[in-house]
């Protein structure tokens, strides 16, 4: 395979998606069309007295033929990458190395698939539904996503759209720390992930959907486990990135 490209990327955009997460939307320096699959992560370079520091992030948004694309960034306490990052002002100029990763689903994909996300894990989930969208997928596409609080859910108001608006779509949250009030999904994502693909299953037969698992390694972990010893899901059908 060819090397991953080099190129400059300008910040041109940026928001908090929840109180530790800002979104950062670039675009390349020199107009090119950010081209990737829906899933795959950037390397973003940086230069401190310390050194050059180079971090992966998992691309949010769909490929559109254009030079941009954005990121969603968890800001870390004494994570030199995520602080800067969440203090950069727009206009600032970085390098990157990319597209690269092989946790991909194409837009034309027509296997049911079960998402499982927490945190920041739902940004390559993200683009991969968006891309299925835009290309007028029918295929049955279900979000689980697992997040603290519920000031700390990623999309909301997004992810709710696709749903109202496309039969095949499908979202649900889970709190691990809700407020008493909270009157969605309760318990970590994995309590919920046999009912959800038991459902989908059934309601997607014959085929069999596929299971994308995207977050920190213990979630990734014993998401993965289950869907592959409890669920039955062949190996080859469980698709996993971790951000740890």
């Amino acid at each position: 395979m060819p090397a991953p490209e080099v190129f400059d990327v300008r910040l041109i955009a940026a928001r908090h998606l929840s109180p530790s997460v800002r979104e950062l939307v670039f675009e390349r320096a020199d107009g090119k069309a950010m081209e990737f699959m829906p899933g795959q992560w950037v390397n973003l370079l940086f230069s401190f007295p310390s050194g050059e520091l180079k971090r992966a992030y998992s691309i949010a948004s769909p490929p559109d033929g254009t030079p941009r694309f954005e990121l969603a960034v968890t800001r870390v306490v004494g994570g030199p990458g995520s602080e800067h990052l969440h203090a950069i002002p727009e206009g600032t100029i970085l390098r990157a190395v990319g597209p690269q990763g092989f946790f991909t689903r194409a837009p034309s994909e027509i296997a049911p698939a079960l998402f499982v996300a927490t945190g920041t894990g739902v940004t390559p989930l993200r683009s991969m539904i968006s891309a299925a969208l835009r290309a007028s997928s029918r295929a049955p596409l279900w979000l689980l996503f697992g997040a603290r609080h519920e000031e700390d859910i990623l999309y909301r108001d997004e992810l709710s759209a696709y749903a109202a608006e496309h039969p095949s779509v499908r979202y649900a949250v889970t709190l691990s720390q809700p407020r008493p009030e909270w009157t969605g999904l309760r318990g970590y994502v994995q309590l919920h992930v046999p009912e959800l693909y038991a459902s989908l299953k059934t309601s997607a037969a014959p085929e069999l959907p596929h299971v994308f698992i995207c977050g920190l390694d213990r979630m990734v972990t014993v998401v993965r486990d289950l869907s592959r010893s409890e669920l039955g899901v062949e190996r080859k059908l469980v698709h996993q990135e971790r951000y740890d």
